[in-house]
């Protein structure tokens, strides 16, 4: 320990200690006593540096079970205390660690392990290396992601926390350490593999593949790639099936093994079509139905527009409201019930835009 100032400024200007620690700056010492809630430590045989308190806990964890002779790396916060001796931190000099590490792994691109802690709407709280971060939900990967019937936020959240006490492998996204901002993804890890995979798909091609998801919106299914591996896409509602169809889980569940083509591939999505493989069943309404012809058919869904009908499995038209009746009504169910049969009159024709007009009038 150095007795007095005097000491102190001659080291400070000798040859041998040229450039001696600041504030701030992280050293390398060994530890040369240990007292209740005090650390002393020898600094290059020049300094002795005083850890204590609060400053004993560090984010590495590398201050535990220190002994007299290990060797520790603590950041300084004073060159001299009121006891005469350097003032160290092991929690600054672990958080520096910590983060210093983290930033390693993004610059390097490495894949790591995180533990999920907990849960909310828009991710998951991650802990990497004793730095907590956070995993959005637009990163989780195509197995983890929460695809919910409707986007019901609360069913999201179930699902999520179905993950806490997990650990995901995954790559960092964004780090500051100033604002003690980490970002993880799980989505980036598959982005390289992903990527050659889609090089290997084009608009065309049929694949097959087994449902994994039904929404409101379409289905997604898994299916084999060329090179290898395993993909995902989507079959959008309108892409299914020729005629309207009010809800895909009317026609699929998880598990059916369909084929579909390939219609785009485009920022990492893939989207499939399963009616681009079957006959345009619009080709041949022009020869089965005619102008002024007489047709029944159920009406099978009503809006403010007027009623949709089926003609048959795969021809479907709508009565506009003004066609409904001679009297001016304001719902179309004043006049017509789901599920009932009427017969209409077919007042247009338009194949290529898949439509038909009718009308009760």
């Amino acid at each position: 320990m150095l007795n007095n100032n005097k000491e102190l400024d001659g080291l400070l200007k000798s040859d041998d200690f040229k450039n001696p620690p600041k504030v701030g700056d992280l050293v390398k010492a060994k530890v040369s006593g240990i007292k209740q809630g005090e650390i002393y430590l020898d600094i290059d045989g020049i300094f002795t540096g005083l850890v204590r308190g609060r400053e004993l806990v560090d984010e590495s964890g590398q201050s535990s079970n220190l002994k007299i002779g290990d060797e520790i790396i603590a950041t300084v916060m004073e060159v001299e205390n009121e006891k005469g001796v350097m003032e160290l931190s092991f929690r600054s000099a672990g958080h520096q660690q910590a983060w210093q590490k983290l930033n390693d792994f993004k610059n390097s691109g490495e894949i790591v392990e995180a533990k999920i802690l907990s849960a909310n709407k828009g991710g998951l709280l991650v802990q990497l290396d004793r730095v907590q971060g956070f995993l959005p939900v637009s990163q989780l990967s195509a197995e983890h992601y929460p695809r919910v019937e409707g986007g019901n936020k609360n069913k999201i959240l179930e699902k999520l926390r179905g993950y806490i006490n997990k650990k995901f492998k995954v790559k960092i996204l964004d780090i500051d350490e100033k604002e003690e901002k980490l970002i993880v993804s799980e989505k980036q890890i598959f982005a390289e593999e992903r990527q050659a995979m889609l090089q290997a798909i084009s608009p065309g091609d049929v694949v097959d593949g087994k449902i994994t998801a039904v929404v409101d919106f379409g289905v997604f299914i898994e299916f084999e790639v060329k090179k290898g591996g395993k993909m995902e896409g989507l079959i959008h509602i309108s892409e299914l099936a020729w005629q309207r169809i009010d809800h895909p889980r009317n026609m699929f569940r998880v598990g059916n093994e369909v084929k579909a083509e390939v219609i785009n591939v485009d920022d990492g999505r893939v989207s499939l079509s399963i009616k681009k493989l079957q006959i345009d069943p619009w080709k041949k309404a022009a020869e089965k139905y005619s102008l002024g012809q007489k047709v029944k058919g159920k009406v099978l869904k009503t809006d403010k527009f007027g009623a949709f009908v089926e003609l048959d499995d795969e021809i479907h038209g709508l009565a506009h409201i003004s066609e409904l009746s001679n009297q001016q009504i304001v719902e179309p169910n004043d006049v017509v019930k789901i599920n009932e049969i009427y017969e209409f009159t077919v007042v247009s024709i338009e194949p290529e835009e898949h439509r038909l007009g009718l009308s009760l009038k």
